[in-house]
């Protein structure tokens, strides 16, 4: 299977850690990095170090791009990003010692209404190429959520095996697209839904009438809970073991997105996919940034991944 990642709003993470955010006081931060990133940008660099070789398109700003054409150079991708005026944004993620992360996203390059017709031509005439599409985060400013589920619905004519991994406005509008697949966190199926879901009863019930719009599988990120996912078959539960030195949780869904897909490439069944995307994310939270040095460090938190059919 050929796989295409594209990432509309790329952004340097900024990676720092601290004990206790003190909002109002001077805060000591130790600095853990800064990478080029973005969630389909994060979802290829897993992809790559997984031994599948993917495609990657979205927006760079022109003044800051050098970190990701030396990253997409040394990751041998195929780099098809579209160079738009201004800077990517640099998001800094603050992640306390008990692993909870705060998010300062900036304001990065703002697409025009050509640049973006522009963008959807490009894309319709490579999607015949790719057999799966990833489309990954959040909008800049200039792109519509209609205009960005009217894009998907294009995109989806060509009957390739389209996940979406958005949050807010753009899932809201986004599922009317009819992705094949669709990836929330428990927080962003929350935001959809409308209300807390506080027991595992809540998530699948929301999940289902997430499902019930038309996707054919949907599956939820729960954190140290692990993932559910519905199939047209089966509700699966995914609990990966706990992880005994969380260093961040910073990319860890898109860590999960590139295990699903890698599942998918190699035809693995719904349950061994869900147990190996389960443990590619619990690995990436014992890092400071997303990837897999040695695919062989994943086996023994697989092996202790139960599964659960519900």
């Amino acid at each position: 299977m050929k796989v295409l990642t594209i990432t509309l709003n790329s952004a340097y993470d900024l990676i720092g850690q601290v004990k206790r955010l003190a909002l109002g006081e001077v805060n000591k931060i130790e600095s853990l990095g800064l990478y080029p990133a973005g969630k389909g940008v994060n979802v290829a660099k897993v992809l790559h170090d997984l031994g599948i070789n993917s495609t990657v398109t979205g927006f760079l700003g022109k003044q800051n791009q050098s970190e990701y054409q030396h990253m997409f150079a040394n990751l041998a991708l195929s780099d098809h990003f579209h160079r738009v005026a201004g800077a990517t944004r640099v998001n800094v993620k603050i992640t306390e010692t008990e692993a909870k992360v705060t998010d300062l996203n900036f304001q990065g390059y703002v697409i025009t209404p050509e640049v973006w017709q522009h963008f959807v031509e490009f894309s319709l005439q490579i999607t015949p190429d790719f057999d799966l599409i990833a489309v990954c985060g959040s909008l800049p400013d200039g792109i519509s959520a209609e205009a960005f589920a009217q894009w998907l619905t294009q995109l989806n004519r060509h009957h390739i095996k389209l996940v979406l991994d958005t949050s807010n406005q753009a899932l809201t509008m986004g599922i009317q697209a009819k992705p094949w697949l669709v990836k929330p966190n428990h927080r962003e199926l929350e935001t959809w839904i409308g209300h807390p879901l506080v027991t595992q009863a809540d998530i699948i019930n929301a999940t289902q009438q997430l499902q019930a719009t038309g996707i054919a599988n949907v599956v939820v990120s729960l954190g140290e809970k692990g993932a559910i996912w519905l199939t047209q078959e089966h509700i699966i539960h995914a609990e990966p073991p706990i992880c005994q030195r969380v260093v961040s949780t910073v990319g860890a869904g898109d860590a999960m997105v590139a295990g699903l897909i890698y599942g998918i490439v190699n035809h693995f069944s719904a349950q061994q996919t869900l147990a190996f995307a389960s443990a590619v994310a619990t690995f990436t939270v014992s890092q400071t940034h997303v990837g897999v040095p040695d695919s062989a460090l994943l086996d023994p938190i697989l092996e202790k991944v139960k599964i659960t059919l519900i």
